[in-house]
C-alpha cells in the first residue's frame, strides 16, 4: 500500500507541468524611447529621439541565449527639439518616412557576457535596408507588479554608420557614426 501511494504520488507530481521560463512582453511605448547622437559640422554633437517604440519581447530566464526581440519604431515619433530638422529628417533626404514609415530590428542572436551583460545581434532595416548591427545589453530587471501589470526594464546601445542604410544627406555637415541608446519598459499584462 505504502509503494502504491509514493507512485501515485510521484505519478501525480510528474503530471503537473513545469513553471514556464519563457515569458512574452510588449514594449511600452508610453516608457520606451531611442535616443541617438550625431556629430554636426565636426564640432558640436546634435541629440535627438524616438519617443515611440513598439514590440515584443520573449525572454527565456533559464537560458537568456534563447530570447528574441522584435522591435517597430514609428519615424513620425522623430524629435529633435527643432521642427525644421525634424522634418528635414523625415524627408526623402534623409530617413524618407513618406515611403519608409518605420524602422524595424529582429534579434537573431543574444549572448550572455561574462559580466552579466548581454550582446545581441540582429537585422535592422532603415529605408528598406536591412543591415545586422549588435547591441550592448544591460541592466535587464527582474519582474515587478506596478501599474496594472508586471514590468522589466532593459538598455542597449550601438553605433551605426548611416551612410550603410542609404541616409546620406548633407556629408561634412552631419556626422556618418550614430550613436544609439535605447530605454526600454516592457510589461505582461
Amino acid at each position: 500500500m505504502k509503494s502504491w501511494l509514493m507512485a501515485l504520488g510521484l505519478a501525480a507530481v510528474l503530471a503537473v507541468p513545469a513553471a514556464a521560463a519563457t515569458t512574452t512582453w510588449q514594449i511600452d511605448p508610453n516608457h520606451a524611447n531611442a535616443q541617438f547622437t550625431v556629430r554636426h559640422l565636426g564640432i558640436s554633437n546634435v541629440q535627438g529621439e524616438f519617443t515611440k517604440v513598439n514590440g515584443t519581447v520573449v525572454i527565456d530566464d533559464d537560458d537568456i541565449t534563447k530570447s528574441s526581440v522584435e522591435a517597430t519604431i514609428p519615424l513620425d515619433s522623430l524629435f529633435t527639439r527643432v521642427t525644421m530638422r525634424d522634418n528635414d529628417l523625415k524627408s526623402e533626404h534623409f530617413f524618407n518616412a513618406a515611403q519608409f514609415p518605420t524602422m524595424t530590428f529582429k534579434s537573431t542572436k543574444i549572448v550572455k557576457e561574462a559580466d552579466g551583460s548581454m550582446k545581441m545581434t540582429g537585422d535592422l532595416t532603415i529605408r528598406g535596408v536591412t543591415k545586422e548591427v549588435t547591441f550592448d545589453v544591460s541592466g535587464l530587471t527582474a519582474p515587478i507588479k506596478a501599474m496594472g501589470g508586471t514590468r522589466r526594464g532593459v538598455a542597449a546601445s550601438t553605433h551605426i554608420n548611416r551612410q550603410d542604410f542609404g541616409v546620406s544627406a548633407d556629408p561634412g555637415m552631419v556626422g556618418d557614426d550614430i550613436a544609439i541608446q535605447l530605454d526600454v519598459e516592457m510589461v505582461q499584462k
